[in-house]
């Protein structure tokens, strides 16, 4: 069986399919170092999954943190991120993200940019997901 967690993930990962400029270059969780050839790139990772007791015992609310980091390469890399960053987010809040989830609310986007053979950049799109599961079963609601 898999939590609820791992379903919204994959879903936020289809989601994403499309984005502009992308391609099939959507990660999760990746810890290896993209070549140049893969940018742009998307790179999808979650921070925090915090639950609240709803006033039903029976069942917990959560709020999953996620991030989507887009990685890019030119001259100015926030402007070459700014489409992909309108498409992404376009994607994630018009999706329902498989029916797991009760809301998606953006957070913020930060930026940071890096000097290599080319100059890159990465401008991290920040969300909480709140979703609800059974007390005892993170699988089920």
């Amino acid at each position: 069986m898999t939590t609820r967690r791992e379903h919204i993930l994959d879903a936020v990962k289809s989601a994403l399919a499309g984005t502009t400029s992308v391609g099939t270059r959507i990660y999760r969780s990746r810890v290896t170092a993209l070549t140049r050839a893969e940018s742009p790139a998307l790179l999808l990772s979650w921070s925090n999954d915090n639950a609240s007791q709803t006033t039903s015992l029976a069942t917990l609310d959560w709020t999953l943190e996620i991030q989507i980091a887009v990685i890019v390469r030119g001259d100015t890399p926030d402007e070459v991120a700014d489409p992909i960053v309108e498409s992404l987010h376009s994607k994630i809040m018009a999706s329902s993200l498989g029916g797991y989830t009760m809301d998606v609310i953006p957070t913020g986007t930060t930026n940071e940019n890096f000097d290599a053979d080319q100059p890159g950049g990465v401008v991290t799109c920040s969300y909480q997901i709140k979703y609800r599961t059974l007390n005892n079963n993170l699988a089920a609601v």
